[in-house]
């Protein structure tokens, strides 16, 4: 699939600020794949690092924040899931979350070996998921084209919280783009700025985002020109 294709028409046809970053769960490194650096604090900090370049970070590299890597799906030692049990209670204390949401919140169900993160545009793997930092309103055109925007008697467009990485199993589960204000944890690893929103597109639905995201921006121009004729007229 002819990914860098699709990461222009993301980020020029929507005016994306930063690069879509794709996602892969692995069972090992990829050959021809270097290995991460430098450890980061978080999962979710590993998606700005992912726009400069494509790297493999092991389930070892996600452990400094063990919330994170229960998301991702990686089996903890002992020593992080002590640390995770502190973490969670101190979240507790603060009312921060509620003892009843810990057995929802999303995560992958496969014990992945590690992640392989990059620029969409010249990711070597078939994404897991692909993260796009949209505003509003580019957001708003990114649910029209997966069908969250619909006004149906079951409306499927679902809006998410804190944990903000908790939208990727989420998009990879449904099938379909997920989207999460993001939490303060992200906001503060990731220093995404507040105007922008996290919205997951899971690898299966990328084969028809070019033709549908497509018409969807021709017909909002379409719109855009109607709207503004209203808006002159006497």
């Amino acid at each position: 699939m002819p990914y860098e294709e699709i990461a222009r028409l993301l980020q020029q046809g929507l005016k994306l600020d930063m690069p879509p970053v794709a996602i892969a769960l692995v069972d090992g490194p990829p050959a021809g794949v270097q290995g991460l650096q430098e450890k980061g604090p978080s999962a979710c900090s590993y998606w700005r690092k992912a726009e400069q370049g494509v790297f493999y970070a092991s389930a070892e590299d996600h452990v400094n924040w063990p919330s994170g890597a229960m998301v991702m799906g990686f089996e903890l030692p002992e020593n992080v899931n002590q640390d995770l049990m502190g973490l969670v209670t101190t979240m507790f204390g603060m009312n921060y979350i509620k003892p009843e949401e810990i057995q929802h919140i999303p995560k992958y169900p496969k014990q992945a070996k590690g992640i392989v993160y990059g620029p969409l545009a010249g990711f070597p793997l078939k994404p897991t998921t692909v993260v796009v930092w949209p505003a509003p309103a580019q957001a708003m055109l990114l649910q029209e084209w997966s069908g969250g925007a619909s006004w149906a008697k079951d409306p499927q467009g679902l809006v998410f919280g804190r944990p903000g990485c908790g939208v990727l199993p989420v998009a990879d589960s449904r099938g379909a783009p997920a989207m999460s204000l993001g939490c303060t944890g992200m906001r503060t690893f990731t220093e995404v700025p507040d105007d922008k929103c996290l919205l997951v597109i899971p690898g299966a639905s990328l084969a028809g985002l070019r033709e549908g995201l497509q018409k969807v921006l021709e017909v909002n121009e379409q719109m855009r020109g109607l709207y503004l004729a209203k808006k002159g007229a006497p």
